[in-house]
């Protein structure tokens, strides 16, 4: 048995992993085959990151719940890597009875229990019952949010199994939700609530820095009947696929429409655009900020936004929360969020393909299983 490793920046590598011990009984055990990098992943795989963001907390200049999340020295390796994933069901503990062995399922990317007071509310990436003290209980973010490991691996324990997996509907390609473990649902969360209390509103996406969570983002607000989606990115491919979704396109810059949008998606991760994001907003317009924003000195233009009425938004996603509805909404209307994906690679070359500098990498075995 084996599981993909985050060892430095730059390098990525197979490492033996420990089979699945006595199964607990409300635990299921599922095997990945396909697997999708997360936006955030690209951080420590593409910058070597750690020492500074070490230097940055000690010097208060970076905030400290990142070491909260990634351990003192942030992203040092190694670590199981990756939280997104569709899985086929293997084991089953004796208390699990809505999940069985064989199903297609998707994992989310954060552990929760299902009954807590947070869960309950729907925040199920802040559960008590999982993170014990922790900021987060999660797979892929190595020792510090907890012993569940990475996705790309070759078999996977899911406590609270009957709450935690969601069982992929008959006739969803696989490909196509391989991101719902978290960026996709990430997306969702962003304009599809927004765009059911404001119908026909307008959305604006600066893409970029959470590369992937844009792109689902405009198209998702497209599906949903927004009347102007504009996507803006510096990069000419993320364009084009914001295009066939459907979007108007353009460079990040200056904003196309004057009227301010009612619904506002900031996936750059610089400050800058979020602070233009923030002032492009209709009064009593959201705005949903899903990057990075290390530095504790993250300046906002606060008076404009209560004069404007505008609300931010900010937070880990929860994917449970919204999966189900995500999923059906994928099995009637064949949504083709497999467009962002623009490299599907074989399982077993992970370690290379992992960390290529493109939009979406997804990784893939028993290619039987993909097609529908």
């Amino acid at each position: 048995m084996r599981e993909l490793h985050f060892l430095r920046a730059g390098r990525l590598g197979w490492r033996p992993a420990t089979p699945p011990a006595a199964l607990p009984a409300d635990a299921a055990v599922v095997r990945p085959f396909i697997a999708g990098r997360c936006d955030g992943d690209t951080l420590p795989i593409h910058r070597p990151v750690s020492r500074a963001l070490q230097a940055g907390i000690a010097a208060g200049l970076v905030d400290p719940v990142v070491a909260g999340i990634c351990g003192p020295v942030p992203f040092r390796g190694p670590f199981g890597i990756g939280h997104e994933c569709v899985a086929e069901v293997v084991a089953v503990g004796t208390d699990v009875h809505d999940i069985t062995v064989g199903q297609t399922v998707i994992v989310p990317w954060a552990v929760s229990c299902g009954t807590c007071p947070p869960c309950l509310r729907g925040l199920t990436s802040k559960c008590n019952t999982t993170r014990s003290g922790t900021t987060l209980a999660a797979y892929g973010f190595g020792p510090a949010s907890g012993p569940y490991g990475g996705m790309i691996t070759d078999a996977l324990v899911v406590p609270h199994a009957d709450h935690m997996l969601v069982v992929v509907p008959a006739g969803v390609p696989p490909l196509r939700v391989a991101a719902a473990s978290d960026n996709l649902a990430d997306a969702w969360r962003t304009v599809v609530p927004a765009l059911t209390e404001r119908p026909g509103g307008t959305v604006l996406v600066l893409g970029g820095g959470a590369k992937s969570i844009g792109l689902y983002a405009a198209g998702l607000a497209v599906a949903h009947g927004a009347t102007v989606v504009d996507y803006l990115d510096d990069d000419p491919g993320r364009r084009r696929i914001a295009e066939n979704l459907g979007a108007r396109v353009g460079a990040l810059g200056r904003l196309p429409h004057r009227g301010g949008y009612d619904i506002a998606v900031e996936a750059t991760s610089r400050p800058r655009c979020l602070r233009q994001v923030l002032t492009a907003v209709a009064p009593g317009g959201t705005c949903t900020a899903v990057g990075y924003y290390l530095s504790t000195g993250t300046r906002i233009p606060l008076m404009r936004m209560y004069a404007t009425d505008v609300t931010l938004h900010l937070g880990v996603s929860h994917p449970r929360a919204v999966l189900p509805q995500l999923l059906a909404f994928l099995a009637a209307t064949g949504f083709p969020a497999e467009s962002v994906n623009t490299l599907v690679a074989d399982w077993d070359d992970a370690p290379h393909a992992y960390r290529a500098r493109t939009t979406k990498v997804i990784l893939q075995r028993d290619s039987s299983r993909t097609t529908t």
